[in-house]
């Protein structure tokens, strides 16, 4: 019990190593001004990322749960220094491609990964009903680690553009050093039987037979997607703004100590506004952070990314501790692996397109056009969440809901005409 409490801060650790991450507050910079790429391209170099990720995701966390976890952090930690490292000689599309398809791999090894060794050690010290509060805290260390990592970017990158990912690797040598620490955690055996069936098996638990999980991962995915297109949409947008290069750094840093302070207030948050509560302001904010952007112009409209990253830290802990108690132990990585499979899937088929729409419209009149996507797909998605964990959704708060968005939609759609 006592090696398995240690996980606890080594995978702390293991966050804000693996999120401290030196090029990107300026990587969208360095693709287009170094490497000579359009935002298409850098979209387009994202999805084959996503693509790396959804051909290795399902795979990579079922054999996280049959060889252990710590096995599985240390070849992603491998992986991370050679992707790091092929981007110190990178000169080309090709090679950039290189760099991303190994951290694409990489990350898909921790993905899922990193939470099932959390949940498990929790459960083996009998703390597993604490398991949102400790998943904050863990999404905090890794948020402050970016933090970190972006404070400093400009500057680095203003003095030797190459500078951040030399330090990126450095960081990756001492997570490969990390995980030789963690302890792998006893559990429930596997069910005997192929591979193939059992793969198949767990992708049929989560997307057919358990349909409470099956609604969860679908709002958490959609939440989660809404999220991640500004991270790569925000630099060009900061700078079309006439935000100063050198400020890139602290911007980016303070959005991402955003989401590490609304990660580890999370379960706060939960307690005080109910499940019903929690998710409506989930939904609140990423309709207010996309209005922001798509229709505030100048040098502060990037504030309204914030409202993004404040939901994006209140998500996760929340929307896994509900996936968490659905999946059983013996398959936990892997079927954690799906909800992320899914997530990239679906960004390496929408994301060249809004990187495209980018390209032709500007980055503003893409954030209208998300405003307006989000605002149709999330309030179904939330009405059914809310019906599967049994929670009473009166009549009259559908109404008002339905209205409320209507009219957003009906005059937006009168401005963009």
């Amino acid at each position: 019990m006592t090696s398995l409490r240690r996980n606890i801060p080594l995978l702390y650790a293991f966050s804000f190593l693996q999120m401290t991450l030196f090029p990107m507050a300026v990587i969208t910079l360095f693709w287009k001004d170094h490497i000579g790429l359009s935002l298409s391209q850098i979209l387009l170099l994202q999805s084959i990322f996503a693509v790396a990720m959804v051909v290795m995701e399902y795979p990579s966390g079922y054999i996280s749960d049959r060889v252990g976890y710590r096995t599985a952090l240390t070849f992603a930690s491998i992986l991370g220094i050679l992707g790091w490292g092929v981007y110190t000689t990178a000169s080309s599309f090709q090679d950039v491609l290189i760099a991303e398809i190994l951290l694409g791999i990489s990350t898909s090894f921790i993905s899922g990964t990193d939470s099932a060794l959390l949940y498990e050690s929790l459960k083996g010290t009998g703390e597993e009903p604490a398991y949102a509060r400790y998943e904050g805290r863990s999404t905090g260390f890794g948020q402050t680690g970016e933090a970190a990592g972006a404070l400093f970017a400009g500057v680095l990158y203003a003095r030797y553009p190459l500078l951040p990912f030399i330090l990126q690797v450095g960081v990756w040598v001492l997570a490969l050093l990390l995980t030789r620490g963690l302890t792998e955690p006893q559990r429930e055996q596997r069910h005997p039987g192929g591979h193939l069936k059992e793969a198949l098996a767990s992708a049929r638990y989560v997307f057919i037979e358990n349909r409470r999980l099956r609604v969860t991962i679908l709002l958490s995915i959609v939440l989660g997607i809404s999220s991640f297109y500004p991270v790569w949409l925000i630099q060009p947008y900061m700078r079309d703004a006439g935000v100063p290069i050198a400020s890139f750094g602290p911007i980016w840093a303070g959005a991402n100590l955003t989401v590490a302070i609304f990660a580890v207030l999370s379960h706060r948050v939960r307690e005080r506004l109910g499940e019903r509560g929690m998710i409506l302001l989930l939904v609140v904010l990423v309709g207010g952070g996309y209005l922001g952007l798509g229709w505030t112009a100048g040098t502060w409209g990037f504030l309204f990314y914030y409202l993004l990253t404040a939901m994006r830290g209140m998500r996760g802990p929340f929307l896994l501790h509900v996936a968490q108690a659905e999946i059983p132990s013996a398959n936990r990585a892997g079927m954690l692996s799906l909800q992320s499979l899914c997530f990239r899937l679906l960004f390496a088929i929408t994301g060249p397109l809004v990187g495209m729409y980018a390209d032709t419209c500007g980055v503003g009149k893409t954030f209208q056009l998300l405003f307006i996507a989000f605002l149709l797909v999330l309030p179904p998605l939330v009405y059914l969440f809310l019906k599967n964990r049994h929670i009473t959704v009166p009549l009259l708060f559908i109404f008002l809901f339905s209205e409320i968005w209507s009219t957003f939609f009906f005059h937006i759609s009168k401005l963009m005409i």
